[in-house]
C-alpha cells in the first residue's frame, strides 16, 4: 500500500511498464555538474569589479574567502536535504516537503521563466561572443552559434543521462586542467608585478562596508550553481552518498581553484590593470605567455562556458519533470523516453524557451530581475533543513549538516542580507523580480483547477 507523503496524500502509483529515470551518474559526473556549472564566465570577469570595490589585493582575497565559505555552508546544508530526499527536482522537492506545493511551484515557475533558462541563454551567448574573438562572425551569427550550442547539448542529453554525464565530465576535466595549468605556470613564470600593499582609491567607513557587500555579491555570483546537482539526484547512483559528496567536494574544489587563480591575477597584473580589465584571465595569460596566451585562455573560457551550459541543461529539465509529475506543469513534461530514459520533452521545452530568450535578446533583463527571487528560494531551502528536522523527524538522514543549526542559519542570514541589499541598491530590479514570481500565484491556482476539472 503506498505511503502518504508529508501532505497526507498518496503519491501516484507507478506502472511497472512506464519508463523511469535511470540512476546512471556516479560521483565524478555528479561532482562535474557542481564544478562545471559553477565555473562559467564569472571568475574570468568579476575580479575587476571586486578590485574596484575594495581597492587592494588583501581585501579582494578576503571577499573570495568569505563568499566561498558561505557557498560551502549552502552546499553543506543542501547536502542533508539531498541525502534525505534524493529525487528528481532537488530544490523544488525540498521546498514542497517543507512549505507545500505553492512555494515549490513558485520556485519552479521562476526557474523555468528566467533563472535556469536565463542562465542557459546568458552563458550560451557569452560562449558565442568569445567565439567571435576567435573567428570573425557578426552579432547575428553569434546568436546562431549560441542557439546551436543549446540545441546540440540538449540533443546529447536527450539521448541519455550517461551521455550528458560523459560530456559534463569531459568538459569539466578540460577546464579544470586548463585552469590548474594557468595557476602552476603563473607562479612559475609570472614576474610578480603586483605590490601586495598597493591600493586603489576606495571608500572608507560605512561606504567601505557597502562596497565590500557589493564585491561579495559579485563573488557569490561566480560561486553560484552548486545546487544544480540536486535537480538530477533522481539519476545519481547511491544518491544518499554521492550527492552530498559531490556538493561538498565540488564546491570545495572550486573555492580552492578560485583562490589560487586570484593569487595568480594579483601576482602578474598591477591593481589598475585588474580593475580596468574586462577579461582579467586573458590579460594575465598574455603577461605570462605572451599574446598567444590570451588565445589559449579564450579557448579555455569557451570550454568552461559549454560545460556550464551542459550542466544547466542536464539539471534544469529535472525540475520541470518533477513539477509535471506533481500535476503542476505540462503533464507531457513528466514523460520519460522509453529508450533513452530521459525527460526528453522537458529538455526540449527548456531548450525551446532558452532559444526564444536568445533570439529575442530578453535573457539578460529577465535574469537580472529574478536573481533577487533566486536568493529568496536559496534562503527558504536552507531554512527547510530546520523545518524538516521538526516536521519530519522520521525521514532517514544519511548525512546531517555539520555544525547544525549554526551553518544553515549563517547561510540563511547571508542570503537575507543579499536580499535586503538588492532591495536597497536595486529596488526596480527587485520589484520586477517579485512581480514575476507573484504572477505565478494565479497561474498555480489555475493549474490546480485544471487538474481537478
Amino acid at each position: 500500500m503506498p505511503q502518504a507523503d508529508s501532505h497526507g496524500q498518496a503519491p501516484p502509483a507507478v506502472d511497472a511498464s512506464t519508463p523511469q529515470l535511470l540512476r546512471a551518474l556516479g560521483l565524478w559526473p555528479a561532482a562535474s555538474i557542481v564544478i562545471g556549472v559553477m565555473i562559467g564566465s564569472a571568475i574570468f570577469i568579476v575580479p575587476a569589479e571586486i578590485t574596484r570595490e575594495v581597492g587592494n589585493a588583501r581585501w579582494a582575497h578576503l571577499v573570495w574567502i568569505v563568499s566561498g565559505l558561505l557557498s560551502l555552508f549552502g552546499a553543506l546544508t543542501f547536502a542533508e536535504l539531498a541525502a534525505m530526499l534524493p529525487q528528481a527536482g532537488g530544490q523544488y522537492v525540498y521546498l514542497r516537503e517543507a512549505y507545500g506545493p505553492l512555494v515549490s511551484f513558485l520556485c519552479g515557475w521562476a526557474f523555468f521563466l528566467a533563472v535556469q533558462s536565463g542562465s542557459i541563454s546568458t552563458v550560451a551567448v557569452g560562449f558565442a561572443r568569445y567565439l567571435g574573438d576567435v573567428i570573425a562572425i557578426s552579432p547575428g551569427e553569434q546568436k546562431s552559434a549560441a542557439a546551436a550550442a543549446i540545441v546540440a547539448l540538449t540533443a546529447i542529453n536527450i539521448r541519455g543521462v550517461e551521455k550528458g554525464g560523459f560530456v559534463q565530465s569531459l568538459l569539466t576535466g578540460l577546464k579544470v586542467a586548463a585552469l590548474v595549468a594557468l595557476v602552476i605556470l603563473g607562479y612559475a613564470l609570472g614576474r610578480g608585478h603586483a605590490d601586495g600593499s598597493a591600493s586603489l582609491a576606495a571608500p572608507s567607513g560605512a561606504g567601505f562596508v557597502s562596497s565590500f557587500g557589493v564585491a561579495m555579491v559579485a563573488a557569490l555570483w561566480a560561486y553560484d550553481g552548486w545546487n544544480n546537482v540536486t535537480f538530477a539526484a533522481g539519476e545519481v547512483k547511491r544518491p544518499e552518498r554521492n550527492v552530498p559528496m559531490a556538493l561538498i567536494l565540488g564546491t570545495s574544489s572550486v573555492i580552492a581553484l578560485y583562490l589560487a587563480l586570484n593569487l595568480v591575477y594579483y601576482r602578474v597584473l598591477r591593481l589598475p590593470e585588474i580593475a580596468g580589465s574586462p577579461r582579467v584571465a586573458a590579460d594575465a595569460a598574455a603577461k605570462i605567455f605572451g599574446h598567444s596566451g590570451s588565445h589559449v585562455v579564450t579557448l579555455a573560457i569557451m570550454v568552461a562556458m559549454l560545460g556550464s551550459v551542459n550542466g544547466m541543461v542536464l539539471a534544469g529539465a529535472r525540475v520541470y519533470y518533477a513539477m509535471a509529475r506533481d500535476g503542476l506543469f505540462f503533464r507531457w513534461c513528466g514523460r520519460v523516453h522509453p529508450r533513452f530514459r530521459t525527460p526528453h520533452l522537458a529538455l526540449a521545452l527548456q531548450a525551446g524557451w532558452a532559444l526564444c530568450l536568445v533570439l529575442l535578446g530578453s535573457y539578460e533583463q529577465l535574469f537580472t530581475y529574478v536573481i533577487f527571487a533566486a536568493w529568496v528560494f536559496y534562503a527558504l531551502t536552507a531554512y527547510a533543513v530546520i523545518v524538516l528536522r521538526r516536521k519530519r523527524p522520521d525521514l532517514p538522514r544519511p548525512y546531517r549538516v555539520f555544525g547544525y543549526p549554526l551553518v544553515p542559519v549563517i547561510f540563511v542570514l547571508a542570503a537575507a542580507w543579499i536580499i535586503v541589499n538588492t532591495l536597497m541598491e536595486k529596488p526596480a530590479e527587485a520589484g520586477w523580480g517579485s512581480l514575476i514570481v507573484a504572477l505565478g500565484v494565479p497561474v498555480y491556482f489555475l493549474w490546480k483547477r485544471g487538474e481537478k476539472a
